[in-house]
């Protein structure tokens, strides 16, 4: 007699790049004859597709958008707790901040046996008006009540969840952000075929990005710096989509920095051409630990980003990268400017980084910890209904 697969419920608002791609790569690895998987979203993309062709289901709530907009999100609860109640799920495991709060109040009123989140940051940060800063904190507390287990990405991101009290210290587990197997070492070869890819010329120095552009990512502040460097022929490739795509690009061409500034729009040949970057760059606002920092750091490139969240268990100040404060443009080309203008200081980061981005951030070893957190919280509930 065969024993009935677990029945576990992804729930993430975008199920793209970043906590979508998280998700996807822990849940493609946890063991197919225990587990099934159904991916529950509002927004598919080719992650969909590769969820499909892996076995998975993947189940589209149109209503689940990002934004605040009560009306669907009203909606939006009613879908997942009718989901959760057809498809009789034994874990629902949500993802981002929308995700997040509706998908955890939906699987209580469903009776889910577990629920777990994770953290990859958080829909709070400084740089937000006081009172919603207050309310997202509010509102935080309240959910991680109806939470069985919490999983945040770095030890930034769990130590700032235990400070906020948005886990206790028995049902809270660091974990690392996962990244594709695929890498390219950054040598003279490969860079020169990364620049071809991009139509960059060979004698200039890039500094490379990967990320939405949007508020978060902060791409003007970068754009600042740029305009700040005394490095006055590097070149910024930002590779990415997002709502700020063109209002930066726009913004750039009236600096006068239009082919200097580049929004190259999303792509799906990243591991090959980060070697065409000289330096990888991060001018976030806020953050949880970014798979393009582990990415970058595995190519081989020295990294400069903004000391936000969990993004210094990575970018480790003259181990592995340079840290500077978010919102401030001034400090990141400076930075910028030593790196491009200190080989050795470049070498010495790029070897950190290939060290420190090892196997602990393969997809693997977070579906050890997901089978774990599944299992265990599913016998504590037997025991409960037992006792």
């Amino acid at each position: 007699m065969t024993t009935p697969r677990i029945e576990v419920a992804q729930i993430v608002t975008r199920f793209i790049a970043g906590a979508g791609g998280v998700a996807f790569r822990g849940a493609l690895h946890l063991d197919a004859e225990r587990y099934r998987i159904t991916i529950v979203t509002g927004e598919g993309g080719h992650l969909a597709d590769r969820a499909r062709e892996a076995g998975m289901r993947v189940l589209i709530e149109p209503c689940l958008v990002s934004p605040l907009s009560p009306r669907r999100d009203a909606t939006a609860l009613s879908r997942l707790t009718e989901i959760c109640r057809r498809e009789a799920f034994d874990v629902v495991h949500t993802h981002s901040a929308k995700a997040g709060a509706l998908g955890r109040i939906a699987a209580r009123r469903a009776g889910v046996p577990v629920v777990v989140h994770t953290y990859h940051g958080f829909p709070f940060h400084d740089f937000q008006d006081p009172v919603r800063h207050a309310a997202y904190v509010a509102i935080e507390r309240r959910l991680a009540r109806i939470t069985d287990h919490v999983l945040a990405i770095g030890t930034g991101v769990a130590a700032e969840a235990l400070r906020r009290g948005l886990a206790s210290p028995t049902n809270l587990r660091t974990v690392a952000p996962v990244v594709e197997s695929e890498t390219v070492p950054r040598d003279a070869r490969s860079r020169s075929t990364a620049r071809a890819l991009l139509e960059l010329p060979d004698d200039v120095p890039v500094i490379g990005t990967v990320a939405r552009a949007d508020y978060q990512k902060a791409p003007e502040h970068l754009l600042a710096a740029l305009a700040r460097m005394r490095t006055s022929d590097a070149l910024v490739a930002w590779v990415g989509d997002g709502p700020l795509l063109e209002p930066v690009r726009k913004r750039a061409a009236a600096l006068g920095l239009g082919d200097r500034f580049l929004m190259l729009g999303e792509r799906s040949d990243v591991a090959h051409i980060l070697p065409a970057f000289d330096v990888f760059a991060l001018s976030s606002r806020y953050e949880g630990l970014p798979c393009a920092i582990v990415e970058a750091m595995r190519c081989g490139l020295p990294v400069v980003a903004t000391s936000v969240n969990s993004v210094p268990d990575l970018v480790v100040p003259g181990l592995s990268g340079v840290l500077v404060p978010p919102g401030r443009p001034d400090v990141m080309a400076q930075a910028l400017d030593g790196v491009l203008g200190d080989r050795e200081l470049a070498a010495r980061l790029s070897a950190g980084g290939r060290e420190l981005s090892g196997e602990s951030f393969d997809a693997e070893r977070l579906s050890e910890v997901l089978d774990d957190v599944y299992r265990s919280g599913l016998a504590a509930r037997s025991l409960a209904m037992a006792g």
